[in-house]
């Protein structure tokens, strides 16, 4: 079953937060531990955009991350990491080093530059102040769809979003992804309303379509934004979240096994034109006890989060001035 907000936010000991600029047709993500939490990533995707992510792997010193940040904007939107990072630090978190704290803010971003949106910024893009303003809003629940760092987020055939979704397995540990949709390719069948991901699909969570008896002749034909001509990278970035105790070793597990769920829910997946990216967290509130068997299961719950999220995103996508692609409503919903 889904936790009762059915977001990443259902993760006991964490928070998120958002800001959004509709003009720009940009925005941010912050996912904020309420203690400093153990995180890896897995990084498939050609073309990623990052910063503070080496890190992050298992053998690197550095355990716990303060936040993780996801961004569009291209390499500009890095700054938001940067935002978050000094707002932390005016509130006093950070990895201690002597009588300094330095706040460890691993981001990711997304290419949303030929969205429509307004990028005529001069000489300082905006997204530190996104950033900052994003971890200033963290709270359980949040909009999903044209929101954060989905605001601008596009896919071959329909405009993108953020999207997160939860489960409680049946040892009580609860897994939450989220995720912002800007893939290459398509989140749906050819060019019907159904999604990848419907296998994995809770109730109604994403229009409840379900799988076509007989799928389109074309949904396994190969579709991207390059059929547009439109230039430039593509990103889905993502983070999944647990409150089980982890290493950091597992949790890197996690987030390789968690990209299951994106190959799941899009099509193409990991290709040279993505950065296609996951982080993963512990919250570190809940023992595994029987170890190996817990993570197969952790796993396989992560990446079916990621697929539903994925379409969640999509689904709750609203239209705007001067959009490049329709929704997933405006094409097949009403």
């Amino acid at each position: 079953m889904t936790g009762p907000r059915n977001l990443i936010t259902d993760v006991p000991g964490l928070k998120v937060g958002n800001a959004s600029d509709p003009d720009l047709k940009s925005g941010a993500t912050v996912l904020v531990p309420d203690e400093p939490a153990v995180t890896s990533v897995a990084i498939q995707g050609g073309a990623p955009g990052t910063r503070e992510i080496a890190l992050l792997e298992p053998e690197q010193t550095v355990e716990k991350i303060d936040a993780i940040v996801l961004a569009g904007g291209s390499a500009f939107g890095l700054d938001a990491g940067a935002g978050v990072q000094g707002r932390l630090a005016e509130l006093g978190y950070g990895y201690q080093v002597g009588p300094v704290r330095v706040p460890i803010v691993p981001t990711a971003i997304l290419f949303d530059l030929l969205n429509g949106g307004n990028k005529s910024w001069g000489q300082m893009a905006p997204y530190r102040d996104l950033g900052r303003a994003a971890l200033d809003s963290i709270g359980h629940d949040f909009v999903l769809g044209s929101n954060g760092a989905g605001m601008g987020a596009t896919t071959a055939n329909l405009k993108g979003g953020l999207g997160s979704a939860s489960v409680v397995l049946e040892n009580g540990v609860t897994i939450g992804a989220i995720v912002a949709v800007n893939a290459l390719g398509r989140a749906t069948m050819g060019e019907t309303p159904h999604f990848w991901a419907a296998p994995f699909e809770v109730g109604n969570e994403f229009g409840g379509r379900g799988i076509t008896p007989t799928l389109p002749a074309d949904c396994t034909t190969v579709r991207t934004k390059l059929d547009a001509l439109e230039a430039g990278a593509n990103t889905t970035i993502a983070a999944v979240a647990t409150d089980a105790i982890l290493t950091k070793g597992e949790a890197k597990r996690l987030a390789v096994m968690a990209h299951d769920g994106l190959a799941r829910a899009l099509w193409p997946a990991h290709t040279p034109l993505d950065g296609d990216l996951v982080f993963a967290l512990s919250t570190g509130q809940r023992k595994l006890e029987n170890g190996l068997e817990d993570m197969v299961q952790m796993g396989a719950a992560a990446a079916s989060c990621l697929a539903r999220a994925i379409a969640r995103g999509i689904y709750h996508a609203t239209p705007a001035d001067g959009d490049t692609l329709p929704t997933w409503q405006e094409r097949f919903g009403g």
